[in-house]
């Protein structure tokens, strides 16, 4: 009876935050999305209205792109740095993960610099082919920025990863014939599964959510984050703001629990 009451004692402050950061500003989110003149059907509207459903059909793809791109570029550079040493190693490691540091402005900033009207790739294919080519205001543009800030976030939970698994398990995959595609597919590939998924999770909810890249490059990108940002500032349409909030919440906290399910609690073929 006594520790039940020191347990009480301890999680009241911690359920007391939860409530007022947490659970109270989400049932207020959820109340206003149902308070403007669409009332509740405004939450029917974000999938029954043409520009919202374009929207989130495009913020979704653009977020499984940059998903999987991140992942295959941050799975092979992430297994190499951790399985090799060489001189300069740790600078790499550290220009791959400088991005943690840049806000999504800067980052757009970036973009714009690299490939927007006065940007260094228009240069060179103007010198090239007589043509600029710009991209940065554009789908193009904001996958650029969104895998420029997701490679280190999942980089460093790949190189966690790796440095958990067994050589063993390897070594004797290539005693037992297998090459080595066989032994990335079969013994390092499902090592590194949860790894994989928990990283992929988190890169497709904040490219659902970025906003600072978005708002940079906002000459002809429509993603939900630019959307609500219209709603609310622009359209003065606050409930609707709200509704599509609430429904990008939504999606995303959906995509990080069927990662967290599918990825267990523990890494495979780990020493």
């Amino acid at each position: 009876m006594r520790e039940r009451i020191q347990l009480a004692a301890l999680m009241t402050p911690v359920a007391i935050l939860f409530a007022a950061f947490f659970l109270l500003p989400l049932a207020q989110l959820v109340v206003i999305g149902g308070s403007g003149k669409l009332g509740w059907s405004a939450y029917l509207a974000v999938f029954t209205e043409t520009r919202y459903l374009k929207s989130f059909s495009a913020t979704i793809a653009l977020s499984v792109t940059v998903t999987i791109f991140t992942l295959l570029v941050s799975g092979i550079a992430g297994v190499f740095l951790e399985r090799n040493r060489f001189r300069g190693r740790t600078l790499l490691t550290a220009m791959l993960t400088l991005p943690l540091a840049f806000p999504g402005v800067v980052i757009g900033f970036m973009v714009i610099m690299l490939a927007g009207r006065q940007g260094l790739v228009p240069d060179i294919t103007d010198l090239l082919f007589g043509e600029r080519l710009v991209f940065a205001y554009s789908m193009a543009g904001l996958f650029m920025g969104y895998v420029y800030f997701s490679i280190p976030r999942t980089i460093l939970t790949v190189m966690a990863a790796a440095e958990k698994l067994d050589p063993r398990l390897e070594e004797a995959a290539r005693s037992l014939g297998a090459n080595s595609f066989m032994v990335v597919r079969d013994v390092i590939l499902p090592a590194l599964k949860p790894a994989f998924l928990a990283a992929g999770a988190i890169c497709f909810a904040t490219s659902m959510g970025a906003f600072g890249t978005a708002f940079t490059l906002a000459t002809r990108i429509n993603v939900v984050p630019m959307v609500i940002y219209t709603e609310f500032t622009l359209q003065a349409n606050v409930a609707m703001a709200a509704a599509l909030s609430f429904v990008l919440g939504g999606i995303t906290w959906a995509a990080l629990a069927f990662a967290r399910s599918l990825s267990g609690s523990s890494v495979a073929a780990s020493g």
